[in-house]
């Protein structure tokens, strides 16, 4: 859905907007261009255009006017349980073309060179390039003890006992202040990273390391800044006396914390960084699309010597 914004040049640079807003228990409806969130104090305005991502917790009344206004400033809308502990659907994002999702199912789709953007991943992760006969189950085995060794050194330097990583999305009231504050900032994370892959024209099906679930490709990338972002933050707010509940303080952590280590900055480079520029053809294809998308589309034709790819059919059709 276009609308008003028929140049995505039009809008605020991904990087430039707020990381995410939760909202639960409110009801939401368009506000001039924008949303205005309604609650027992009145209302509240939002601009949707500087917002990556709104997440609609339980509790949450939205009017059709105000999903459009949201989409047509690429904003992407989540439907998430209670303390975003499950997620149950997402709007769209800001790009017409499909080069990007294209080039990303090419790599997915060949061993070879899936196992290189796994190992630019595992580069980004150690911050240095693990050696090349390495496999991928020690690549998995650095990782495993990399992220272990941050639990611990993180529970010694705040205080916060740690006995591993303990989540029930069935439960979530049964698991320790830390475990609660890990899961409420991995969500807000997948949230941040949810939005970014979309923006920037990427499916978040098409995962390299993890698979066989939709956001098997945002999970790849939140993990590259759980053990610089999420983990750290979860121990300190484990660590304080709080007023709130600690998911909420964890959520509005995340806020601040997005926003000061600039993460939407860092989050659409580092996408290209891991899955490759795209080929000339695929750019020139993309901005084609996106410079005027109400265009016919084109249609595939297939390779010379393909079968059923020309001559006469074999049979009535």
């Amino acid at each position: 859905m276009r609308g008003l914004v028929e140049d995505l040049h039009q809008l605020p640079k991904l990087r430039d907007r707020l990381s995410y807003v939760y909202l639960e228990h409110v009801r939401i409806d368009q506000h001039e261009t924008a949303i205005a969130v309604w609650d027992q104090a009145g209302a509240t305005p939002i601009p949707v255009g500087a917002v990556a991502v709104l997440m609609l917790g339980p509790g949450t009344v939205i009017t059709h006017a105000a999903i459009r206004a949201l989409a047509d400033n690429a904003c992407l809308v989540v439907w998430c349980g209670e303390e975003n502990v499950r997620f149950y659907a997402f709007g769209t994002g800001g790009t017409e073309s499909a080069a990007r999702i294209l080039h990303q199912a090419r790599l997915v789709s060949d061993p070879e060179l899936r196992m290189q953007v796994v190992r630019r991943m595992y580069a980004i992760r150690f911050e240095e390039v693990p050696p090349a006969h390495y496999t991928i189950e020690q690549l998995r085995g650095m990782e495993g003890y990399r992220v272990r060794e941050s639990y611990q050194r993180f529970s010694k330097e705040t205080g916060v006992p740690w006995s591993g990583r303990k989540y029930d999305a069935h439960d979530f009231d049964q698991s320790d202040p830390v475990n609660k504050a890990l899961s409420a900032a991995n969500a807000c994370l997948y949230g941040l990273c949810h939005a970014a892959t979309v923006a920037a024209g990427y499916s978040p099906a098409l995962g390299f390391i993890h698979t066989g679930n939709q956001r098997s490709f945002v999970l790849d990338i939140a993990d590259l800044y759980k053990c610089e972002v999420t983990i750290p933050l979860a121990f300190k707010i484990a660590a304080l006396p709080l007023s709130i509940p600690v998911e909420r303080a964890a959520r509005l952590a995340c806020r601040d914390a997005f926003r000061e280590q600039k993460l939407l900055e860092r989050v659409v480079p580092d996408l290209e960084r891991v899955l490759g520029p795209l080929s000339a053809e695929d750019a020139a294809d993309e901005a084609a699309v996106e410079a005027d998308p109400h265009e016919p589309h084109e249609l595939w034709t297939p390779p010379e010597g393909t079968p059923g790819a020309g001559g006469e059919p074999d049979e009535e059709v």
